[in-house]
């Protein structure tokens, strides 16, 4: 079936802004019940994350192809799978549905709806873990997707998943949710001073991946 752009825009809203919700609202949640234990708190992290993505990308994959993160969608355009106009809409489009769904997370928790994060992570080997983060998410849709259409419904949980726990950062690999998240003072936090770094490495990890799809790709 043929989406419009309409259509298009309208499913990387709604997953934006759900995929954001779900990260915040669950680190906000998990550290209420955690007491105290951020282990704990990342797991609860990271399960409600990693749930959501595998409904979001299943629902809303044939659609828009469920990018819901800037890095992903400029790989696509580079690849040709996406137009230079749809980048274009894209990236605002994921930027404000994220901010909008960090706001309606603080809304049900009775939160400041807009808030200046003070969790800095600005290491250099936090930068390494955003363009390792990227480079591995990346890597997971690319060669997943020559599978089976269904197969980063499955690999993109599990490299989120992976990331979180063996990455420096905790895998935000994502722009746009890297910029909802200096808006939040919670347990997802970064630090806005944190933010353009964080993107730098992840546009790069991102571009690393495409060149290494492309190397495997090549017919002998």
């Amino acid at each position: 079936m043929n989406y419009s752009l309409s259509q298009k825009l309208g499913a990387e809203a709604l997953g934006s802004l759900l995929l954001a919700c779900v990260v915040i609202g669950s680190g906000v949640l998990a550290e209420k019940l955690s007491a105290g234990n951020a282990g704990v708190a990342l797991i609860g992290n990271t399960l409600a994350t990693i749930a959501a993505l595998g409904v979001l990308i299943y629902a809303l994959g044939p659609i828009s192809g469920a990018h819901f993160n800037p890095a992903v969608s400029l790989v696509m355009a580079l690849r040709r799978d996406l137009s230079w106009r749809e980048f274009a809409l894209y990236v605002p489009t994921q930027i404000a549905a994220m901010i909008a769904g960090a706001m309606l997370a603080h809304a049900m928790f009775g939160l400041t709806l807009v808030q200046t994060s003070q969790k800095v992570r600005g290491s250099l080997g936090e930068g390494i873990g955003e363009f390792v983060a990227t480079f591995w998410l990346l890597f997971a849709i690319l060669f997943s997707a020559n599978r089976s259409s269904l197969a980063p419904v499955f690999a993109v949980p599990a490299a989120i998943t992976a990331g979180y726990w063996f990455t420096s950062s905790t895998s935000f690999a994502n722009p746009a949710i890297s910029i909802a998240r200096s808006l939040s003072d919670t347990f997802a936090g970064v630090a806005p001073e944190s933010v353009p770094a964080f993107i730098a490495a992840q546009i790069v990890g991102a571009l690393a991946a495409l060149l290494l799809s492309t190397f495997f790709s090549r017919r002998a």
